[in-house]
C-alpha cells in the first residue's frame, strides 16, 4: 500500500498473477467460462486482502465442547459493481463477504476516442451513510464511469470509507480517480502502461464484458 491509497496485487508474487495472465492470454480468452471464473477468483483474492484492513473484534463462540474466542469482522462492506463486466468480479467478493449487501449500476460509454462520455441508466443500492463501500469493476480505464457512479451513489448517503477495486488499471484512470475522489483507496490487480486512442488499456486484455458474456450490439436506439 502506498500512502494507504494504492495497493497493487501483482507487485507481490502470488497465484493472482497466474489468474491475471490467463485473463490477458488471447488463447485462454476463448474459454468464456474460464474467463469469468478468473474474474471471480481475483475477486476472492482481493476480498481476502481487503478484509485484512477492516475492523475486527473479539467474540465468544460456543462449540459443542467449550467456548472459543474468535476475532471476527465487525462490519461487512456494501459491495457495488457496474454492469455487466463487473458481475463475476463482484461474485468473487460476495463469496467471501457473504453477509454483505450489494448495489448494482448500469452504465455505458459512448465512443469517441479519449473524449468519450459515460451515461448511467440504472441504479439499485442500499443505504450508504457511514458504511464501508467497495466499488468493484474489472477495468479502470479512463475512470469516468467509476467517478460518475460513485458521485451519483452519494444520493443514498456518504460512506465512511470508499474502496475502488479493479483488476487492470491505466495510469490515466488512477490519476482521474485520485483527482475526483481523493478519499478513495485503490486496490488493483495490475497497473498497465497507458490508454490508446480508443480509451482502452494497453496492454490490458480487451473488452472484459464481451469476453465474459459475448459480444454486445453497439447500436444505441
Amino acid at each position: 500500500m502506498e500512502s494507504n491509497r494504492l495497493f497493487i496485487l501483482s507487485q507481490t508474487p502470488s497465484l493472482a498473477n497466474h489468474f491475471i495472465s490467463e485473463l490477458r492470454d488471447v488463447t485462454v480468452q476463448k474459454d468464456s467460462l474460464r474467463f469469468r471464473r478468473n474474474l471471480e477468483r481475483l475477486g476472492e483474492v482481493m476480498a481476502f486482502k481487503i478484509s485484512e484492513t477492516l475492523p475486527y473484534a473479539e467474540q465468544t463462540i460456543q462449540t459443542p465442547l467449550a467456548q472459543a474466542q474468535q476475532t471476527l469482522l465487525q462490519e461487512f462492506p456494501v459491495l457495488a459493481t457496474v454492469l455487466r463486466a463487473g458481475l463475476p468480479f463482484h461474485q468473487g467478493f460476495l463469496n467471501y463477504f457473504d453477509h454483505s449487501t450489494s448495489a448494482f449500476v448500469g452504465a455505458y460509454r459512448v465512443e469517441g476516442g479519449r473524449q468519450l462520455s459515460v451515461h448511467l441508466d440504472y441504479m439499485a443500492t442500499p443505504h450508504l451513510e457511514d458504511k464501508i463501500l467497495i466499488l468493484v469493476d474489472p477495468m479502470l480505464a479512463t475512470g469516468k464511469s467509476l467517478v460518475l457512479t460513485y458521485k451519483d451513489m452519494l444520493r443514498f448517503g456518504t460512506p465512511k470509507r470508499i474502496i475502488i477495486a479493479a483488476i487492470i488499471a491505466s495510469p490515466e484512470g488512477v490519476a482521474h480517480v485520485h483527482e475526483q475522489i481523493p478519499e478513495a483507496e485503490l486496490w488493483l490487480g495490475a497497473l498497465d502502461d497507458h490508454l490508446n486512442e480508443h480509451a482502452y488499456i494497453v496492454p490490458g486484455l480487451g473488452d472484459a464484458g464481451d469476453l465474459a458474456f459475448g459480444e454486445k450490439n453497439e447500436k444505441v436506439q
